[in-house]
């Protein structure tokens, strides 16, 4: 049941009359034995040689040909010896006039052409064990009445009168099995008939079928269980320390209007052009990278991406559109809710850290604009997307009512969807785990602690350990939930396709919690999801590309998808940044405790 069985290959040919291409061996009038292939003992030609002083006294026009050079490894380590050997039976059996050897290593085509003048073909190898035999194969398949041995291969295929059997070294068998076939040309010809129909699935086209179905069947199974290959595996970088944010990559992305959504590799793929969502995150990026670093460098991107979402939102219906092609033209008039809440989190945040004036001003008009929507969703994900934008904005507005009404709607419905779903065995507010889940719990923990609601905070908390667990194993590997069927109530989980944006997802979110209750699990479990980048996953295999900055696209059960596109390439560098304020945090903490245990 475990093995699929994709016969030998084998041209295709016509079948055509022997006597038709006679002329061209000088043959004609005569009956035609061949055996060809390299030449060595393995080939057991000494038996059929030995077998023809029979077969010519009663067929006095037969010829055989044996066509091939001697193998290369045999040459090399006793030379001619074994051929010698053959031509010295052939003088001594009177055997000059018909027995020719030619060789020579001859092309498919001139092997086709003394295939199709053979009578017989002659396959007398002396070993039982023998699997498979390209000559064997090509001689049915050209539709040859096959005299052999019955090692295994040959008994398979010549099997239901596809071919004649002898026993092994009896050279009096074969001559009395030549001979029948050679005088009997009704059942010759339905041997040739047999063989040819049996070998059609054999010829090449037919045999590439095979493969690309086995392999369409090998696919389907490792989605449906999907088993990591260590093969594949690469260098794991250090994950006890945590590399710089490198936009490199980020910025090859980025052109005059925004970030491509897809790349080849690390090259920018232009025929899928541009979504807000990979823009929305990048301007996160930009102004969190200038805000930990001061590079000025980074502020021209982030106008870009804060233009292409000011383009992206159609006062019409006060939505954001998502696709944009590259002859930038929109693709619809409004794209999803949890677009929409993207782009609020990537504007509230544009509120928080404006590095100017101008950008404030563009930041916080448009976030105003496209808020008020945000009310009628209801998808818990736009909720959760709009309720981190919000708190963003309310660190620098913190005096907005509408915002924080706002914030206290969404913040209660997505409570009460917890309290309606979850349970102490599923902790969730749906039936399934499916895509950016921390931020759901990111959002409880947010809004909680701003609001200081303790039972939102603790259910944020304990959603978001539950769901921690369910993508650590008991040796700490990383292993996230993957997109390829979800984990769903009833405990069927998919392994893979593994995406950065969930593993984004969860460190920024157990960075808030650690930011939110101080305790040293939620440090360690942040660094821990990190290292899911870096190698601690189900294929050991790192996903970030420090030769160009970007990130793998996923992870595969045989490694990652090697296209290094905007989303996870933002995940990364989200990851990273959110990675390294925990750490400021962490050093901020523990030197504010060592000031206060020697402080008298």
């Amino acid at each position: 049941a475990k093995i699929a069985l994709i016969p030998h290959g084998i041209p295709d040919v016509p079948f055509v009359d022997p006597n038709f291409f006679r002329d061209q061996f000088d043959v004609e009038g005569r009956r035609v034995l061949l055996t060809f292939g390299l030449i060595g003992p393995g080939k057991g030609i000494e038996v059929a040689i030995r077998a023809m002083p029979r077969i010519v006294a009663k067929h006095p026009d037969v010829i055989y040909f044996v066509l091939g050079a001697t193998h290369p490894n045999l040459l090399r380590s006793e030379g001619n010896a074994y051929r010698t050997s053959l031509q010295r039976l052939v003088e001594q059996l009177k055997l000059d006039e018909h027995v020719v050897f030619h060789d020579r290593y001859v092309s498919t085509e001139e092997l086709l052409r003394y295939l199709s003048v053979a009578d017989v073909y002659v396959m007398p190898y002396p070993n039982v064990m023998q699997i498979t035999s390209g000559t064997l194969a090509y001689a049915v398949g050209a539709g040859k009445p096959v005299v052999s041995t019955p090692f295994w291969h040959a008994e398979e295929l010549l099997a239901d009168g596809r071919g004649v059997l002898f026993p092994f070294g009896d050279s009096e068998a074969l001559a009395d099995r030549v001979c029948q076939l050679l005088e009997n040309d009704t059942e010759r010809h339905a041997i040739r008939k047999r063989a040819y129909l049996y070998s059609r699935p054999m010829i090449w086209p037919e045999v590439a079928k095979s493969y690309l179905r086995l392999a369409s069947e090998v696919l389907a199974e490792r989605r449906r269980r999907p088993r990591p290959l260590a093969a594949f595996r690469a260098d794991a970088l250090d994950v006890t320390s945590t590399p710089d944010a490198d936009l490199r990559h980020m910025l090859r992305l980025t052109d005059d209007t925004g970030i491509l959504q897809h790349a080849i590799y690390a090259t920018p793929d232009r025929h899928h052009g541009y979504c807000s969502d990979d823009n929305a995150r990048a301007l996160i990026v930009a102004l969190q990278q200038f805000e930990l670093t001061r590079d000025t460098a980074v502020l021209p991107p982030a106008d870009i991406y804060l233009a292409f979402l000011h383009h992206a939102f159609n006062r019409e219906v006060r939505r954001f559109r998502n696709f944009l092609s590259y002859d930038r033209h929109w693709l619809e008039d409004a794209g999803s809710e949890d677009c929409h809440g993207r782009c609020l989190w990537a504007l509230g945040t544009a509120v928080q850290l404006a590095p100017s004036d101008a950008i404030l001003a563009m930041a916080t008009r448009l976030f105003l604009e496209s808020i008020e929507p945000a009310g009628q969703f209801r998808s818990p994900r736009a909720w959760a997307f709009s309720l981190i934008g919000l708190h963003r904005y309310l660190q620098r507005f913190s005096g907005d009512t509408r915002a924080r009404r706002m914030r206290q709607t969404l913040a209660e419905r997505l409570m009460n969807l917890f309290a309606a779903n979850a349970t102490d065995r599923w902790p969730w507010c749906e039936d399934s785990v499916t895509y950016a889940n921390a931020k759901l719990p990111h959002a409880l923990i947010l809004s909680g602690r701003a609001m200081e609601e303790p039972q939102m905070l603790q259910q944020g908390v304990k959603s978001l350990t539950w769901l921690v667990q369910q993508q650590i194993t008991e040796t700490g590997r990383v292993s996230i939930i993957g997109n390829q069927g979800w984990l769903t109530r009833d405990g069927i989980r998919a392994r893979f396709d593994q995406q950065p944006i969930e593993a984004m997802a969860l460190v920024e979110a157990c960075a808030e919690a650690y930011r939110a209750t101080g305790e040293q699990v939620w440090f360690d479990r942040t660094r821990q999801i990190f290292s899911w980048f870096v190698g601690n996953n189900d294929t050991q295999t790192s996903l970030y590309d420090p030769q160009t900055g970007g990130c793998c696209d996923g992870l595969h059960a045989g490694g990652p998808n090697h296209n290094q596109g905007a989303e996870a390439t933002v995940s990364w560098l989200l990851s990273v940044q959110a990675v390294i304020d925990m750490n400021r945090s962490h050093a901020l903490r523990d030197s504010e405790r060592a000031a206060s245990a020697i402080q008298p």
